[in-house]
């Protein structure tokens, strides 16, 4: 059984210190172009890392949903690995929780979280020598780049309204047909689609139609 532990990096993710450690570790590291993941441990095993603050902004601009269908996708085990203290997770303790939940359930990925980059690495380095020597698993890099439509991306827009998520999201769409129908849909409207009750609808709606206002600029003079 050969006992080397062989690692691929993403290029676009390399962390100089994650992959110091891993060499001391005593892993072989391989950095690629990865169509899908950040650290690729086996045929089976592909791991997405997001920092607290990587995980707030892919949330914000909905990349995270996007990498975690295509993660899962390429690899029949994959991992969302989250580093750093999640009491800093400035969108609050109720959504984090709600996106672990989503996370695990609706898209079928597992979640483990780290403190630093250095548990970061020990933890990846142990899975990857559990996959390659303990199930004699192959390295394998797998996954494409894909291109998105247009019922992707609103899939995706109406997917991220309050408790909603892909499935209710597709429901949605066949229902009222696109976007601007399902912004200019009253709350009896919405009810008409199934599993969405009155309280469900009220908010959707109430997110749809409110006025925005830039919290973070703060008060204006």
């Amino acid at each position: 059984m050969n006992s080397e532990v062989k690692i691929i990096v993403d290029s676009r993710e390399r962390n100089d210190s994650i992959v110091r450690r891993l060499e001391d570790l005593g892993a072989r590291i391989e950095v690629a172009t990865a169509p899908v993941g950040d650290y690729i441990i086996s045929d089976r095993v592909g791991i997405e890392r997001k920092t607290v603050g990587d995980l707030q902004s892919s949330i914000v601009n909905g990349r995270l949903f996007d990498q975690l269908v295509r993660l899962r996708q390429a690899y029949p085990v994959p991992f969302l690995l989250i580093e750093g203290d999640m009491s800093e997770f400035r969108l609050g303790e109720n959504i984090a929780k709600g996106l672990v939940a989503a996370v695990c359930i609706d898209y079928n990925v597992n979640v483990v979280t780290s403190l630093s980059p250095i548990e970061t690495s020990d933890l990846m380095f142990y899975m990857a020598k559990h996959e390659q020597n303990g199930n004699n698993r192959a390295l394998s890099m797998k996954g494409s780049a894909r291109s998105f439509t247009d019922h992707d991306f609103q899939e995706h827009v109406v997917a991220n309204l309050p408790g909603v998520g892909p499935k209710l999201a597709k429901s949605l769409l066949l229902h009222f047909k696109s976007l601007k129908n399902i912004a200019n849909a009253d709350v009896a409207s919405l009810m008409k689609v199934e599993k969405i009750g009155k309280k469900k609808a009220e908010r959707i709606h109430e997110v749809l139609n409110c006025d925005y206002k830039d919290l973070k600029s703060g008060p204006k003079p």
